[in-house]
C-alpha cells in the first residue's frame, strides 16, 4: 500500500509515532493526530507545524484523511479508531506504516534488547556527518539533531526496530544490526527461545546481498544465525575513539554503529566515523545530565528498565563518579516484566547505595496483585537495607530534597515518566 497524502495518527506523541509523523510531513504529506497528554514529543511536533489534539475522548479526524496510523497503546475501542472504521478509512499500526516506508528505501534496521536507541543515533550521526544524507527514525530525541527524526534522502533509511509483538518483522532491512539478545517483553515472549525465534526470522529475511551486523560469538545471537543467507559482520572487532557517553556498553553501541556505517559504505573513512562518534552528544533519557538539587546533589536521568541495563548503568556511574553516593530512583515498567525478571531487579538495584522505588508503571497492563514495588523493596532489603518504596512522585521528590547532599549522585531511572521527578528536583 502506498502511503496516501493525508494521514491521521492516534497516539502521535509516542516516540516512534512522532518520528514517523515528522518523516511523513517532511515528504510532503498532510499529517495531524492526537495523544492522551502533552509531552516533549507533542511539543516538538507543534514546533514543526504538525497539529496535535490532546485527549482521546473526541474525534478530530479530518474529512480528507485517507489513512489512520495508530500506536500499539491505542485499542480498537478508541473513539477515533471506531470513527475511522465507520468512515471507511484504512488503519495501520505504527510498524506496519513504517514497514511501508521501509519497502521503498535502502533500510538499515537496528534491533536488540539493549542499546538500539543509542546505536541508531550514533549510526545516523556517522552517516549524516559523512554526507550520506540518511533519513533516520530514532527511539529518543537525539541531542545532535534536536529531534527523534533526522530529515534526509528518501532512498536511505536508518530505523530503530523493536522486537515486541514481532514489529521487527514488518521492516525490510538490507542491513540488520542486532546489538544483543536477552529475554524481555515477557508479556509477549514467554521465554528466551520465543524471542530468539523472532530474531531468527528477521535474520533469515535479510537478502543475500545484505549484511547482518552483530556479535556472532554471543551464544544468544549465534543461535539465531543458522539460517541466515546474508554475510555476518562482527561489530566487536571495530575500534572506537573516546566517547562523551560513559560505560563499556556505550563503546559496544559505538562499535555496532561504526560497523553498520562501514557495511553500508565500505569506503567510508575512519576519520569521519570516529569524529562523528567523538562528537555524538547522546539522547534524551540516556544518562542525561539534568542539573543539581538546591543542596548540590548531581541529577541524571536514564531510560534503563531491564536488570542488565540497570546494573551496567550503575557500574558506569560509579566508575565516572567514584566519590559519590549513588541513589537510584527506579520506576518499574510493566507488572509482567517486574514479576518475570524480579530476581534480576533485586540483584541489580541492590548495587546502588540507596534505592527509592516508585509504584509500577502499568502502561498497557492491569494490576493482578502478583507483584508490587513494596514487594520489590522488601526483597532488596535482604541485601541492601537502604531502600524505600514510596507511593507518589511528590513523596519521592520531597524525600530527595530532604535527604540529598553534595555527596550524592541521583539517577532517576525507568521507561515510564519518572524523568518528571528529575525535572522537579534539579536546577
Amino acid at each position: 500500500m502506498k502511503i496516501p497524502d493525508s494521514i491521521y495518527m492516534v497516539g502521535i506523541g509516542g516516540i516512534g509515532m512522532s518520528a514517523l509523523a515528522q518523516l511523513l510531513a517532511h515528504r510532503g504529506k498532510k499529517v495531524s493526530g492526537s495523544d492522551r497528554e502533552e509531552s516533549p514529543a507533542t511539543d516538538l511536533l507543534a514546533q514543526k507545524g504538525i497539529e496535535v489534539w490532546i485527549g482521546h475522548d473526541q474525534c478530530h479526524i479530518p474529512a480528507d484523511a485517507k489513512l489512520l496510523v495508530y500506536s500499539d497503546a491505542v485499542p480498537e475501542t478508541n473513539v477515533e479508531r471506531m470513527r475511522a472504521e465507520e468512515m471507511g478509512i484504512p488503519q495501520k499500526s505504527y510498524f506496519e506504516a513504517l514497514g511501508e516506508v521501509s519497502k521503498s528505501a535502502r533500510t538499515i534496521a537496528v534491533a536488540g534488547t539493549h542499546g538500539k536507541t543509542t546505536t541508531t543515533g550514533m549510526l545516523a550521526k556517522i552517516l549524516h556527518f559523512s554526507d550520506k544524507k540518511p533519513s533516520a527514525v530514532v527511539g529518543s530525541i537525539v541531542q545532535d539533531f534536536g529531534s527523534n527524526f533526522l530529515p534526509g534522502a528518501e532512498d536511505l533509511l536508518v530505523v530503530e526496530a523493536c522486537e515486541y509483538r514481532d514489529h521487527l518483522l514488518k521492516l525490510s532491512p538490507q542491513i540488520l544490526v542486532i546489538t544483543n539478545i536477552e529475554l524481555d517483553h515477557t508479556d509477549y515472549f514467554p521465554n528466551l527461545g520465543a524471542l530468539q525465534k523472532t530474531f531468527r526470522k528477521a535474520a533469515e529475511r535479510v537478502p543475500e546481498n545484505g549484511i547482518i551486523v552483530t556479535n556472532p560469538y554471543d551464544p544468544h545471537i549465534a543461535a539465531v544465525l543458522g539460517g541466515a543467507k546474508a554475510p555476518i559482520l562482527d561489530y566487536t572487532t571495530q575500534t572506537v575513539p573516546a566517547l562523551k557517553q560513559i560505560g563499556e556498553f556505550n563503546r559496544m553501541n559505538a562499535r555496532a554503529a561504526k560497523a553498520a556505517a562501514r557495511a553500508a559504505f565500505p569506503h567510508l573513512q575512519e576519520e569521519y566515523t570516529d569524529r562523528a562518534l567523538m562528537e555524538f552528544k547522546g539522547s534524551w533519557r540516556r544518562f542525561e545530565y539534568r542539573g543539581e538539587t538546591p543542596q548540590g546533589a548531581v541529577v541524571y536521568d536514564d531510560y534503563a528498565h531491564h536488570p542488565t541495563a540497570i546494573e551496567a548503568t550503575i557500574e558506569a556511574a560509579r566508575a565516572q563518579f567514584p566519590q559519590k553516593k549513588i541513589t537510584v530512583v527506579f520506576h518499574p515498567h510493566l507488572f509482567s516484566r517486574t514479576r518475570d525478571l524480579f530476581d534480576g531487579f533485586v540483584r541489580s538495584l541492590a548495587t546502588a547505595d540507596y534505592v527509592i522505588l516508585a509504584p509500577i508503571y502499568a502502561a498497557r497492563e492491569k494490576d493482578l496483585g502478583e507483584v508490587s514495588s513494596d514487594m520489590l523493596a522488601k526483597a532488596i532489603a535482604k541485601t541492601n537495607q537502604n531502600v524505600l518504596s514510596l507511593h507518589t512522585f511528590d513523596a519521592i521528590r520531597d524525600e530527595l530534597l530532604k535527604s540529598a547532599s553534595g555527596r550524592d549522585l541521583i539517577i532517576t531511572m525507568g521507561a515510564g515518566d519518572i524523568y518528571k521527578v528529575a525535572e522537579q528536583i534539579a536546577d
